[in-house]
């Protein structure tokens, strides 16, 4: 990515995405499925993240924080002394500021080119940040963010997976979903250019941005054994997915139970093979460092 499209995303992020729209939600917030059957199936996904970053300790830094945009993202970091929001969006320290207040720190900066000394965090997470990344400045990323991890820290990072082995399979329900559902061959005007303008997103990313998605098989390629790292799922399925296929009803509920107990069960393959991959990486602590 150019820095001209750098200063776009934050361009896009400042008047658009982290635009308040009411109610504690951004603008941003219209692509995720905030129904209540999907609740808990999210909120689980949330909670995965927590799962694996320390409980406690100085410093967590926030990499593409945005806002703090959900409030179980402010869970992450009850334990620290400070959260260290940084993001391209000067709006969205603004906004992140107003949730934390006194409890953060607030830097305007580029993922790419963190301004810290090495071994600064306890514990980092980044979530749907890497891919507004160009492919060139990818790899670099997840090393220098676990540059700047302490020995015996973990830092979470979320994003998602352009090509996955069960995109097929999952395109396959969403259209026996439409089908069941009966839905007209031919939609009106406006409705086609929404299913449009879905498409589009789910191959770039909101309009404005810029996103380049990869895989489990780049990610391994480029990362190799440099640091540690394990892929398990933070969610199989896309928002479109949500939409489509679960009904907002106690058999939609039962549906996402199910499968987040299958991504639970099999953290790794749901993680690799999945819509979202959420990649943990641990520092080990020095030799003779105290527990």
């Amino acid at each position: 990515m150019t820095e001209v499209s750098k200063q776009e995303v934050a361009s896009f992020y400042d008047k658009v995405g982290w635009q308040s729209e009411g109610d504690g939600l951004f603008q941003n917030a219209e692509y995720e499925d905030l129904r209540k059957v999907s609740q808990s199936y999210i909120a689980r996904a949330h909670a995965r993240v927590g799962k694996h970053l320390p409980k406690k300790g100085k410093y967590l830094l926030d990499a593409g924080s945005g806002p703090v945009q959900y409030e179980a993202y402010l869970k992450y970091s009850e334990g620290f002394e400070k959260r260290v929001c940084l993001d391209l969006s000067f709006v969205a320290m603004q906004e992140a500021r107003k949730k934390l207040g006194e409890k953060g720190f607030y830097v305007v900066s580029d993922v790419a080119n963190l301004p810290f000394a090495p071994e600064s965090f306890d514990g980092i997470v980044s979530l749907h940040t890497i891919h507004h990344l160009p492919i060139e400045e990818k790899a670099d990323a997840y090393l220098y963010m676990y540059k700047g991890l302490k020995p015996g820290g973990s830092m979470v990072t979320v994003d998602g997976w352009g090509e996955h082995k069960l995109a097929k399979f999952w395109e396959k329900v969403i259209a026996l979903a439409r089908r069941l559902r009966r839905a007209p061959k031919n939609l009106k005007p406006v409705t086609q250019a929404q299913n449009q303008a879905e498409e589009i997103q789910k191959v770039n990313g909101p309009a404005g941005t810029h996103v380049v998605k990869t895989s489990a098989a780049w990610f391994k390629s480029v990362i190799g054994d440099k640091i540690p790292y394990q892929i398990r799922s933070w969610r199989s399925v896309s928002v479109r997915f949500l939409r489509e296929v679960v009904p907002d009803n106690a058999f939609g509920r039962l549906l996402l139970l199910k499968l987040s107990w299958l991504e639970d069960l099999f953290p790794r393959y749901f993680g690799e093979n999945g819509q979202y991959p959420l990649i943990v990486f641990s520092k080990p602590k020095r030799d003779g460092a105290k527990e």
